[in-house]
């Protein structure tokens, strides 16, 4: 897969948030957008996905078809804060639920070993910790049959043993894929070998 940014701008009532901002993303290489808070990194994240509109320029999705930003979302899995788990169900049924609308790469249950949550599989969501909760969002997007996964601070609420989760998950399940990380904590993106700094596309 990739995505070919060209001269595309954002920009709420007057004020831009990034402009003639021009940049390809190749499939097998993880990527970080950087800058500080506020900055536009999520935004950014948002136009890749499909899910905000850009106000200038045009971006391209290719992966032996042509892809719109209408209908990007099929090969993408995102992990984002703005994103919610539906906390009634159990990680199980939540994965389960995922399941019926993208494919995922390991049976449920094995998923759900990995990321360690096995002894709290049945139980609602609603009664996880946050670093736990962290966990089921970073297992339904690393484990989904998509070639692109967007990652917007993704190791929020994880302990130090989540971090290195998360190192594990990208290395050994996301080495194929197109991979964006959006963060300015240098212990989430410092295995990245491309950076993008948004702060230059003022």
């Amino acid at each position: 897969m990739q995505i070919q940014l060209n001269s595309i701008g954002k920009r709420f009532n007057r004020e831009w948030i990034f402009k003639n901002l021009s940049y390809t993303f190749y499939a097998n290489n993880v990527y970080a957008i950087t800058g500080a808070n506020g900055s536009g990194k999520s935004t950014l994240l948002q136009v890749i996905a499909g899910s905000m509109n850009i106000s200038e320029g045009t971006i391209l999705y290719q992966n032996n078809q042509h892809y719109t930003a209408e209908n990007i979302y099929t090969q993408i899995a995102i992990v984002a804060p703005y994103i919610d788990l539906i906390e009634e169900m159990t990680a199980t049924e939540f994965l389960q639920f995922h399941h019926a609308f993208k494919q995922l790469v390991l049976p449920i249950q094995e998923i759900i070993q990995i990321v360690g949550l096995e002894k709290a599989a049945q139980k609602q969501m609603r009664y996880y910790s946050s670093g736990m909760k962290q966990r089921v969002k970073l297992a339904q997007a690393v484990f989904t049959q998509t070639p692109i996964i967007l990652l917007d601070e993704p190791c929020t609420n994880l302990d130090k043993a989540g971090f290195q989760l998360y190192y594990e998950l990208i290395k050994k399940y996301c080495s194929e894929k197109l991979v964006i990380v959006c963060s300015n904590d240098e212990n989430e993106i410092n295995f990245c070998t491309e950076r993008l700094n948004i702060m230059n596309w003022k």
